[in-house]
């Protein structure tokens, strides 16, 4: 079994792909508008949807983070999920904690802890919680 996470940014997905492609290296697998979308399928999309992202998948190291605009309804909420970065080392952890925090909130600053030699958490500007570790070995 294999979980993926599949976020919606109500409106802003391509913004977040490419911020994600800065802050932690991601690539594109792939990007579907809702203009390509069957006929049957576009005749429920709202006017003006047609530009939007109905599905992407970027890959963020060895996972891949399915995205999509949704139903475009305001701002996006990530509320009581957040997402992990292992990094190989305490620079790597670093790199991506600052990549991450451009434009977000740091909920807890990079330090050493107990299980990691680096560890923190910060909301990005989309407003996902991440936390960004490189663990004790």
């Amino acid at each position: 079994m294999y979980i993926q996470p599949y976020l919606s940014f109500e409106g802003r997905t391509q913004e977040a792909i490419d911020f994600y492609m800065g802050a932690v290296g991601a690539s594109v697998n792939v990007v579907m508008l809702f203009k390509d979308a069957p006929p049957d399928v576009q005749a429920q999309i709202s006017p003006g949807m047609g530009e939007k992202v109905m599905h992407a998948c970027i890959k963020i190291g060895e996972s891949d983070v399915f995205m999509s605009d949704g139903q475009c309804g305001g701002k996006a909420s990530f509320s009581g999920v957040t997402l992990t970065i292992n990094a190989s080392s305490d620079g790597e952890a670093d790199k991506l904690f600052a990549g991450l925090g451009k434009g977000g909130q740091v909920t807890m600053p990079m330090a050493e802890t107990f299980f990691a030699s680096r560890f923190g958490m910060v909301d990005d500007k989309f407003g996902v919680h991440w936390m960004v570790l490189n663990p004790k070995k």
